[in-house]
């Protein structure tokens, strides 16, 4: 699971002048941020489908991630602000787990893969096993700064970021420039980032085991294993045609490096309407492809381990107990090239009432082409509480290298059975009501309490995905 990001947050001030007795006239600028604000973001989600990549498309895939986002920014002087956020993100995951779905009895290793040998449990891709990698905790680390410039019309920032799971860590930076023009109602921007990632690759049981044992069935974590056919028969281990991953070379190249600008142009056109357009191009290069997720070929012959009654109906959730043998691992391209392009706009109909729009072109040089639609109203209830009922939805084509479980060609150089290179399309829907409280009344201490929200979404997916998104924020400022 990867899971990487970075936020740029620019703040505005107005300039109140003041004019002396004298000839002398002194200019008096509002510090870009008044005291030091504090904001923490905890969120649950939980999901539930039918289409695991780790598992070849197919399975369950069950999760659930709860997550807390604390972000600090300090004032360091009038013009200056220092930021640090930190995520800690704790998730389980069914798919993720069956890297090994059989589940040896214990026989002294403590290795996930057991691979000492010992008697087989059944494993299926229609349930959680009881692997290591069954659950994770991915944490984050950003340092950000930004310096305003005194008449507030140049921003430069600028930061360091750090994550890291148990198979994947990144480390990236960041430097960006924002120019304000024509009274500050026109606004250019520019950013640029670079990620230089590693994985610490995992890959599926059976074929990480085949490499590790010189291709002996009759080793390690094979040991004691019935290898199936598609008829129910135990095959075998020793004839030429037993089974054997298609490509037994794993990941040479553990590097996974991102390039990213992103150019932003924001014009208040009136009094109640303000438009904003950006275009984030990113490039990547290393290993793209996941070494978790399973693929199955149409044109490869399938084995299994487990209870031979279930081979007829292993597609279906009922199968409880027989797992088949991975033909290869995911492959994909060493680079892909993407390109969004997007326009947002905000229109104020009446003291009560703002509504903000949000449209996404993208596609990229591996074929997937989408649109993303985004809309929220924004109702104010009285002065302190605002309701924002919001839709998004978003469609997108399959990738070049996409086919369901057991569909794909060994002949094709690349290959994948993630669902999320197939085509489909969402729907999101959500509701969050907002507590602002402008002077900041409520004080613990030195701490007061600036905001709180809460919000919900459902989102489901054509092929079967659907999730529910619940999360609790809280702005704070401190005076010290």
């Amino acid at each position: 699971m990867q899971k990487l990001g970075i936020v740029f947050i620019f703040c505005f001030p107005f300039f109140v002048f003041a004019q002396s007795n004298t000839d002398t006239t002194i200019v008096f600028k509002k510090r870009v941020l008044e005291s030091t604000e504090l904001d923490i973001l905890s969120s649950f989600y939980s999901q539930e489908g039918q289409n695991a990549a780790v598992t070849g498309g197919i399975g369950t895939e069950e999760l659930t991630d709860l997550a807390t986002d604390i972000s600090i920014s300090i004032p360091l002087n009038d013009d200056d602000v220092l930021s640090i956020n930190g995520t800690v993100s704790a998730y389980t995951s069914a798919s993720s787990s069956n890297l090994n779905p059989w589940t040896k009895e214990y026989d002294g290793d403590d290795d996930d893969d057991n691979d000492d040998g010992g008697d087989f449990n059944t494993g299926t891709p229609w349930a959680a096993s009881s692997g290591a990698s069954r659950q994770d905790v991915w944490t984050n680390f950003n340092l950000g700064y930004s310096h305003s410039s005194d008449d507030r019309n140049t921003i430069l920032s600028g930061n360091l970021s750090y994550a890291n799971e148990y198979d994947y860590s990144s480390f990236g930076g960041g430097v960006g420039i924002a120019k304000l023009f024509n009274l500050k109602n026109t606004e250019l921007s520019l950013n640029a980032s670079v990620f230089l990632d590693s994985w610490h690759p995992q890959y599926p049981t059976e074929i990480k085991a085949f490499v590790k044992n010189n291709s002996n069935l009759n080793d390690g974590f094979f040991q004691g294993a019935d290898i199936l056919d598609q008829n129910g028969n135990i095959i075998n281990i020793l004839d030429p045609n037993a089974w054997k991953p298609h490509n037994t070379t794993l990941i040479e190249n553990k590097s996974r490096n991102t390039y990213a600008l992103s150019f932003g142009f924001s014009q208040i056109l009136s009094k109640t309407t303000q438009i904003s357009v950006f275009s984030d191009p990113t490039y990547q290069t290393g290993w793209l492809a996941n070494p978790m997720q399973r693929v199955y070929f149409a044109d490869k012959e399938n084995f299994y381990i487990g209870n031979a009654a279930s081979i007829p109906f292993y597609t279906d959730p009922k199968n409880k107990d027989v797992f088949q043998l991975a033909d290869d691992i995911e492959r994909l391209p060493d680079t892909r090239f993407k390109i969004p392009i997007g326009v947002r706009l905000n229109q104020y109909v009446n003291e009560n009432l703002v509504l903000r729009t949000y449209y996404r072109y993208y596609f990229d040089d591996w074929g997937i082409q989408s649109h993303t639609f985004n809309a929220e109203l924004a109702i104010k209830v009285g002065m302190k509480f605002t309701f924002y009922p919001n839709y998004r939805f978003y469609n997108q084509t399959a990738a070049n290298y996409f086919a369901p479980f057991d569909d794909l060609l060994s002949t094709s150089q690349f290959y994948t059975s993630d669902f999320d290179l197939s085509k489909y399309n969402t729907h999101q829907f959500g509701l969050g009501i907002k507590y602002t409280d402008i002077f900041t009344t409520s004080y613990f201490w030195k701490i007061g309490l600036k905001g709180l929200s809460l919000d919900y979404n459902y989102y489901e997916r054509n092929t079967g995905l659907n999730a529910h998104i619940v999360s609790l924020g809280a702005n704070f400022i401190i005076t010290i």
